[in-house]
């Protein structure tokens, strides 16, 4: 699996199955991506490789347990980690170039959700990050 910013001058491959995918609501997700909702894949950390452009990529940390990362120079959001599940990564799924074989499996976070946008698909949906999807 590969994907890359906006700009292109950062890449990444992912050398592992996409876990899971889900669209998060959270307040600091609608933030960064300027949306009602972001859609990110949970890989394995160790599956994850920066291939071109690691001097371009940013980090935030946007809460205690949480730093994102994105292209310094186009502003595309990559990833981002939990301190607390460390062996974990979270990558945009808008940032993929191919398609990643799998489909969201839930909203998350939808406790914050933005008021102005209604969830219309069937897909599960939980209030905060649920212990498995």
């Amino acid at each position: 699996m590969r994907g890359s910013c906006l700009c292109g001058g950062v890449t990444y491959e992912i050398a592992a199955p996409i876990e899971e995918l889900s669209h998060c609501h959270c307040s600091m997700c609608r933030k960064a991506h300027g949306a009602a909702f972001a859609t990110f894949a949970r890989v394995p950390a160790a599956a994850f490789r920066i291939t071109a452009g690691a001097d371009l990529v940013k980090r935030y940390q946007s809460s205690d347990p949480v730093t994102r990362s994105f292209c310094g120079t186009c502003g595309s959001n990559l990833t981002f980690v939990f301190a607390g599940m460390p062996e974990h990564l979270w990558v945009a799924a808008g940032s993929f170039d191919e398609d990643p074989g799998v489909r969201p499996s839930a909203h998350i976070f939808v406790a914050s959700k933005a008021p102005w946008y209604e969830i219309t698909d069937q897909l599960k949906q939980f209030g905060e990050y649920p212990h498995s999807l």
